[in-house]
């Protein structure tokens, strides 16, 4: 289950999505995410899921990376959907037990939020899988840079950002190792109620945190090695710079959010 996270990974590619410049994608993305929580009924989410597939599409990305990407984040989602059987009573009632009352909306609603939170991993993960953790560092200091008006430190904030994503997958390594040690030791993760599995948990989170600081330091003290002083006077090897594909893009995903706003105002709102 631990190797099945994806998140922060980038898989190098030649896809329409991965020659789009950085900056494009977080553009979009961000756009996206913010319009994933604007869509208010299903004419305007069914618009965002084939946006979502198209731009799947065009990663060239394996669908089982994504199907196992999913699969560690089942259970939230599952849980979260359940919730809103019992949050939403409109409708017609459909079973009820003393104060319990499941309803066609509540039904509705629970599998919009299901379908709303895998369109914003999905399109929040593909950021990472098509663009490499330098084109991203660059992107998100090239799009913060009007604050250094107010004197913030954006290079570092941008590093401080791509290092965290990038140790993610680093970690997960980190825990299934740590995991598979234990096991051969005679830990027992599986059975057990779960309190008896939070506490099974605990001999793998003190490696985990010493590992994590001796890694970090090794980290700094490679930067200092190679002569690393931030941003001040750094040149880079590849500028970045927009083309007409990048533009495509953008007008493409205003496009995507003019017609979920029609929607919106078109259908009934759902919630």
């Amino acid at each position: 289950m631990v190797k099945d996270i994806t998140i922060g990974q980038y898989f190098p590619g030649n896809s329409f999505l991965h020659k789009l410049d950085a900056r494009a994608k977080i553009i979009a993305c961000f756009v996206l995410i913010i319009f994933i929580f604007i869509c208010k009924n299903f004419a305007s989410m069914g618009v965002m899921l084939l946006t979502v597939a198209a731009c799947y599409a065009f990663s060239k990305l394996s669908p089982k990376l994504m199907v196992k990407s999913l699969k560690p984040l089942l259970p939230i989602i599952l849980l979260t959907s359940v919730l809103q059987l019992y949050y939403n009573n409109t409708g017609d009632v459909l079973w009820s037990y003393k104060k319990i009352a499941i309803t066609d909306g509540g039904i509705y609603t629970a599998i919009f939020i299901a379908v709303r939170i895998v369109a914003l991993l999905v399109i929040s993960s593909l950021l990472t899988y098509t663009t490499s953790p330098t084109d991203l560092t660059d992107a998100i200091e090239r799009l913060l840079s009007p604050l250094k008006v107010f004197k913030i430190d954006i290079h570092t904030f941008a590093m401080m950002m791509t290092i965290a994503l990038r140790f993610i997958p680093t970690l997960i390594d980190e825990i299934d190792r740590i995991m598979s040690a234990q096991k051969a030791r005679g830990a027992d993760f599986e059975s057990g109620n779960l309190l008896k599995r939070i506490k099974a948990l605990f001999p793998i989170f003190i490696p985990l945190i010493i590992s994590s600081f001796k890694r970090a330091f090794e980290l700094a003290d490679a930067m200092s090695c190679r002569c690393y002083v931030g941003g001040k006077g750094r040149t880079r090897m590849r500028k970045m710079q927009f083309t007409f594909r990048d533009s495509i893009a953008l007008i493409v995903t205003i496009l995507v959010c003019a017609v979920i706003i029609f929607m919106n105002f078109q259908f009934e709102a759902l919630i």
